[in-house]
Formats: C-alpha cells, structure tokens, sequence
C-alpha cells in the first residue's frame, strides 16, 4: 500500500510523463477513471448545497476557514495554531473544529502548543454536532450583539453562568474548504509554494481536490514556504492566482525552526545550531517532505539524508529497520553517528516508536509559521483581516 501511495504521488507532481516509469504510466488510465468518478460526485455534491437539498449550519460565532486545494503539505494545521493563539491572546476564546485524521497527530501537536490558552480543541466529522456540544458547555458570545466584540471579552463580559475565558468567541474549522457544511465567515487557502497545483489533475490522478476556479472563494490566499521560492516564481505565482481571483490578498509564509526536543523527553531543548555540521537523517511521513529537508539544509549541517513516507504513515518495525540500515550506511560512509531528525507530527503520531533506534540520537524539529513581509501584506494586514470579522 506505502509504494502505491508513493506511485499516485508521484504521478500527481509529474508534468512530463516520459519521467514516469512504465508501471507508472501504466497506471494512469486506471487513476484518470477514478477522478473521472470523483469530479462527477464532487459536481452532484455542489449542486446539493447550490440547490438545497443539503443543509448549510450557521454557527452562531465566525467561522475561519483554514483550507487548501490539493492533498498535504499546505501549511493548514500551523495556520489554525497561529490564529488560535492570535484569538486567544487577543482575549476571544477559539474552538478549533479538526476531521483528526489518522492517529491524530496534529490534534495532539496543537493541545501542546495551544496548552495553557483558552483554546477548545473538537475532533470528529460531524463539526456541526461537535460545535454544538462546545457551545452547549462553554456558551458562547454573540458579536452581532456586542458593539465592542473583542474589548467585550477582554473586559470579563459572561455568558450565562460562563466565565469569558471559557465562553466561546469565535471558530477556527481546520481543513475547511471542501467542508461546506458549515458557513464560512473568513475563508483562507493555503498553497503550498513548492508544488502548487502539481499536474493540475483531480485526485487520485492529480493532487486536487477541487478545480482551480475554486481560488475564486477565497477571502485570502497564504503561499506557503515561500522562503524555499525565488523571487521570480513567488511574481509568477501572484500573477498565476490573480487571473483568477483580482482582488483576493495573498500573504506569504515560511515555517521558522525554533529547536529541536529529545523524543525521549518532550521538555527538553536543544538550539538549532547545535546540529550545524553534523549528519543528519530526516525522517517523515508529512504532506511535503522537501520542505522539511530544504529546512534542515539551510542550518549548516555537513550532510542531510533523507527516508520519506506517505502523509500519516504509520511507522512499523520494518520501517524501524529501513531506518537502521540507512543509518549504519551513514554512519560507515562519514566515520561518525548520525543525528535522526523527525518533525513533530511524527514524533505525536507515535511517540515511543523511535526508542527502537537506540542507541541513535532522535530529535523532533519544533518550528513556527512566521508570516513574510511583502510589499503591504504583513503579520499586521493579516491579522487586521481577522479583526475585521
């Protein structure tokens, strides 16, 4: 199943299919069969809201919506962190509504983060039912019925029996976009700037889960890891987004290394120049791997290998021993031990995995989505447009 999975993702990041090996290839008909089946159940699901016959919720708070356009590695789940901390510092309570997929790695990477601020995190599919549980035990602040909204909160206005810094303000949906369920107040896509659209297909045979005149939604646009971009292609993609959507702003973003953890001690913390000459293997089964290993390029280590899994995998012992092998390569070719490095969703996916990699050190990379500053969209514009809602 992990070398289908890496077929169909590389088929979807594919422009020339002459790069393609002849199963590859042969697989492409079977793939384009299947988003033939997709665009059409995707078409009749649209029609269903258009007309009706599905039910959208109005919630009675404002509804961010953090979503994308194609599978993994957008930048969604730092976002939802950023505007969550954002709200909450700013003194509205946020209730961030996850699907959790897989083992719920990055619903247990934001209870760390977020610990501490009055931040409520609900997991499920039904986001309607689980939202409507919050408020039932939380309440909520109305802003329609407010005249200072944010200043309300921040002066212990109460709901009922609510303390305000329980009292729900406001909602963050994770992975909202094809969510159209819910109403959206703001509605946020990510990009990720590295792979954009892919070979421009549907999934299974592309990367997209929508066309792209779905940019045409979208309040804002964030262009993610765009320090890994040049200048040129960042002007070319704004030229790209703004033939279809003229108006929408686009912010852009990177992901700052902060320090690494010892997977044996979440507390712990190691500066990220302490790994600068050494030999390091990433490990990770995220949604864009080049990212996090152009990342660990860029800190001055002497060499940077790399083990790739699909987004969400779950690590088994034979992937502990694909590992293991890769390392003793390492370690005979540079005369010294490598340093493995995983991101954080792999580390909360399944914690005590790595103690199998004794006696190796293993590190979690701990990083923070910064916004860039370009031109008039900064941290500044970006959270105004926050406000605003």
């Amino acid at each position: 199943m992990e070398k289908l999975r890496k077929a169909v993702s590389e088929i979807a990041y594919t422009q020339d299919h002459t790069k393609l090996t002849h199963l590859h290839r042969s697989l492409i008909p079977v793939l384009s069969f299947a988003s033939s089946l997709y665009r059409l159940a995707l078409s009749l699901r649209r029609s269903f809201y258009h007309y009706g016959l599905f039910t959208k919720h109005r919630l009675p708070v404002p509804v961010i919506s953090v979503g994308n356009l194609t599978w993994g590695g957008n930048g969604k789940t730092p976002m939802v962190e950023f505007i969550a901390r954002f709200l909450a510092d700013s003194g509205i309570s946020p209730l961030i509504l996850t699907r959790g997929y897989a083992g719920g790695d990055e619903t247990k990477m934001l209870r760390r983060h977020l610990l501490g601020r009055p931040v409520k995190i609900g997991v499920g599919a039904n986001r309607a039912a689980i939202a409507a549980h919050f408020f039932e035990k939380y309440g909520y602040v109305d802003p329609y019925s407010t005249s200072n909204y944010a200043d309300g909160l921040n002066l212990g206005q109460k709901v009922g029996n609510h303390p305000s810094s329980e009292t729900i303000g406001a909602v963050v949906l994770d992975d909202g976009m094809q969510h159209w369920s819910l109403q959206h107040n703001l509605e946020i896509l990510m990009i990720n700037g590295l792979t954009l659209w892919g070979n421009c297909h549907l999934i299974p045979r592309g990367p997209l889960r929508e066309p792209l005149n779905a940019l045409g939604r979208a309040d804002a646009v964030v262009l993610h890891h765009a320090d890994l971009v040049s200048e040129q292609r960042l002007t070319d993609i704004d030229s790209m987004l703004r033939e279809v959507n003229k108006s929408v702003p686009i912010f852009f973003t990177k992901m700052d290394p902060c320090f690494f953890f010892n997977v044996g001690n979440v507390n712990s913390r190691k500066p990220i120049t302490a790994l600068s000459n050494s030999i390091l293997l990433c490990v990770s089964a995220i949604g864009s791997a080049d990212a996090f290993v152009k990342g660990m390029e860029k800190i001055g280590a002497f060499y940077v290998d790399r083990l790739e899994f699909s987004d969400h995998h779950i690590f088994q012992p034979k992937d502990i021993e694909m590992m293991r092998k890769k390392l003793r390569e390492l370690e005979d070719a540079f005369g010294s031990k490598p340093v493995v490095i995983v991101t954080e969703k792999d580390y909360d996916r399944d914690p005590g995995i790595f103690k199998h990699l004794d006696p190796y050190e293993i590190l979690a990379l701990c990083s923070e989505l910064k916004i860039i500053p370009r031109g008039e969209r900064t941290e500044d514009s970006f959270k105004k447009l926050l406000k605003e809602i």
